[in-house]
């Protein structure tokens, strides 16, 4: 036989129709349990592969599923934390057959032909990871009747299923250690506003002091991104402060290094002349110089929850289901940037 075999060959070869080989190759209803097993047996002889493209215009599953992050996310040598979600993802989708796609999103541009077989529906579903992604991305895709799940993030008006770690907990954690060392003079270097993050680790920190009868954050600075660079960029604004702060907590790990960088540049020391205490755990973290302290998220429970989660989604008819938002724990690893002495983790 030339080419690539066909559904078509496999029912000349059968004497049954190409409706039949379909059916039993996709797993739906109608084919006989013995006739099923034939169809199989004669596929994997014939090397049949199925086209993805052509079964999803069908409305079968492709058995893929794409996770959609931004162009900032990678390389994940800069901040390795969706890179982290991606094994949690590829682990819980094996184990259901299905494998996984990398599709990233830019300022309004596709980024890679993933992301437009995404858009015409030719995977079963989507993971869409972090608050950068375009809200009209999202509602576009909820709206071509995509099953979706958010990891970390989530819409304000309208309900998705979504997985999230604990910001508020993890945040008052961290401020707690830092008013136990004796730090008033907290300064809060955060992401855009808009991001769901940003507002709960703040407020997270802020839940702390009121806790104590303190003043809520004063010392605050806002980047347009959360990398190494925007933090250089916010520990040059709040050292460059007539009250300049004594501890800065990062809305997450790339920030805190950043900052610890800017430090260095005024000649200040971290921990001696200045704490540091980020959110994440990235793996540079525990290699920085002082080792950061931080908030430890299970990065690859979130990956394998949201995975669960949207093969339910694709096995449930549309709007059978209301959305679950799941939260993820968070615990305080104690290193030396806080002005301990190095715990481990």
């Amino acid at each position: 036989m030339s080419g690539n075999p066909r559904i078509k060959d496999i029912a000349e070869r059968l004497g049954i129709s190409q409706a039949s080989v379909s059916r039993a190759l996709n797993d739906k209803p109608g084919v006989a349990g013995n006739l099923r097993q034939r169809v199989l047996e004669v596929a994997t002889e014939l090397n049949f592969t199925p086209n993805l493209v052509a079964r999803s215009l069908m409305g079968a599953r492709t058995l893929t599923v794409a996770l959609v992050v931004h162009q900032q996310a990678f390389p994940v040598s800069s901040d390795p934390f969706y890179f982290v979600i991606l094994r949690g993802v590829e682990r819980a989708l094996a184990l259901a057959g299905y494998h996984v796609v990398l599709a990233t999103v830019g300022d309004g541009a596709i980024q890679a032909d993933h992301l437009r077989a995404v858009r015409e529906r030719r995977v079963d579903g989507a993971i869409l990871a972090g608050p950068d992604i375009p809200s009209a991305l999202v509602l576009s895709l909820m709206q071509r009747g995509l099953p979706l799940v958010l990891v970390d993030n989530a819409l304000e008006r309208t309900a998705l299923d979504c997985v999230l770690c604990d910001n508020l907990q993890g945040a008052r954690s961290a401020m707690e250690h830092l008013l136990w060392h004796g730090y008033r003079r907290v300064a809060f270097a955060g992401g855009p506003v808009s991001w769901l993050s940003t507002r709960e680790r703040r407020e997270g920190c802020n839940d702390a002091l009121r806790e104590r009868g303190l003043e809520d954050l004063r010392l605050a600075v806002h980047e347009d991104a959360t990398t190494v660079l925007t933090g250089i960029h916010a520990g040059r604004e709040l050292l460059d402060m007539e009250e300049r702060p004594d501890a800065v907590f990062a809305v997450n790990d790339a920030m805190a290094l950043g900052v610890i960088r800017a430090a260095r540049e005024v000649g200040l020391r971290v921990p001696e002349d200045l704490a540091v205490v980020g959110f994440d755990d990235i793996s540079m973290a525990e290699s920085a110089h002082p080792p950061l302290t931080t908030v430890r998220i299970a990065k690859e429970t979130m990956g394998e929850l949201a995975a669960r989660r949207l093969l339910e989604l694709i096995g449930e008819e549309r709007g059978t289901t209301v959305p679950v938002k799941s939260i993820v724990g968070t615990s305080l690893v104690v290193r030396a940037s806080c002005g301990c002495a190095e715990k481990g983790t």
